[in-house]
């Protein structure tokens, strides 16, 4: 009897060593998300994304958030997320131009109001959803559209009109509609990357940037041009996109988390934006800079300057202009 028992338990013993180890929680699925800018409405969507979609998820998917180029400049970055070695990637949509060239169709001057106005029209179920759709066949997502701030110029040299910025070098964005503007002016538009710009204004390569407060700030542009021209004449904005590979290949109801988070996220930021936004002028003065906002006979001026120019840009471009009627379309209902 004991030589029996002890040859059970042999063979227990001998199944249990060769049992397959107990299956262990699948690793989450990672989601790389990154932007050029810091401590800005940019960042501060990504850090509530992580949030959001991490809780959702239930640990499912794993966010990684890299702010301040830590994937790369923004050419990089947006072809890493078109062929799915990062995940995501959020900035002013105009950097996408050269995915499609629509994507330059929210630099149009004279289209957008006030911070909330533009909200209204980034939120319009006719125009978000052709606008987001844009990238599709080139590997991009649209997840969401939110406003970035009010245009301003960051200049080296004092501007109190806007025939000041006459024979300067402004850096712009790479699109026809922004630079344009600056042609208007009297100005020399220069298109480039966002880690080139504090430099080149350090060395006196370019005289100023359009953008809004908000960069200027988190980027403290005041240590080498610290006047501000509140121009106001058009509205910066962000898109989220995310690789279309690596969406489609998530499981349906995490496909749901991602979207449904990446809308909300966007809605939900909108006081927080509002607030920033109202911040940085004390913030702006803070940091040595100096602000000069148009009186409302300049802001006439500026307006007759920027007439026509969406028309003139987009005559021969009948997919952009498309797209600029559609946002001048979601303007007018949402006024």
């Amino acid at each position: 009897m004991k030589l029996l028992a002890l040859a059970a338990a042999a063979v227990v013993a001998s199944s249990l060593a060769f049992a397959p180890a107990p299956a262990r929680a699948a690793d989450p699925i990672v989601m790389k998300i990154g932007t050029a800018t810091l401590n800005d409405m940019q960042h501060e969507y990504m850090r509530r994304l992580q949030a959001a979609i991490e809780k959702d998820s239930k640990g499912r998917i794993k966010v990684e958030i890299y702010p301040a180029s830590q994937l790369g400049s923004i050419p990089r970055e947006i072809e890493a997320t078109q062929f799915g070695s990062i995940q995501g990637w959020v900035g002013p949509p105009e950097f996408l131009s050269g995915v499609d060239p629509r994507f330059e169709a929210l630099s149009a001057p004279n289209l957008l109001g006030d911070v909330a106005h533009a909200a209204r029209v980034l939120n319009d179920k006719e125009f978000s959803t052709a606008f987001l759709a844009l990238g599709a066949d080139k590997g991009l997502r649209g997840l969401a559209l939110f406003v970035h701030g009010p245009t301003a110029f960051d200049t080296r040299k004092p501007v109190n009109t806007i025939d000041d910025l006459k024979g300067m070098k402004i850096r712009v964005l790479a699109a026809q509609l922004q630079m344009e503007q600056i042609t208007r002016l009297g100005g020399t538009a220069v298109p480039m990357a966002l880690d080139q710009v504090l430099p080149a204004l350090q060395q006196g390569a370019i005289d100023g940037v359009m953008s809004d407060l908000p960069v200027f700030t988190s980027l403290h542009y005041a240590d080498a041009a610290k006047y501000a021209y509140e121009a106001d004449q058009a509205m910066l904005c962000s898109i989220a996109v995310i690789s279309k590979q690596w969406y489609d290949a998530l499981p349906k109801d995490l496909q749901a988390v991602v979207t449904n988070d990446g809308t909300k996220v966007a809605r939900d930021l909108l006081p927080w934006i509002t607030e920033f936004n109202n911040d940085q002028k004390k913030l702006w003065t803070q940091q040595g800079g100096i602000i000069v906002t148009p009186t409302p006979e300049q802001r006439k001026a500026i307006d007759a300057k920027m007439a026509g120019i969406s028309d003139d840009v987009t005559k021969d471009k009948p997919l952009v202009k498309k797209m600029v009627d559609l946002a001048a379309a979601a303007a007018a209902r949402t006024k």
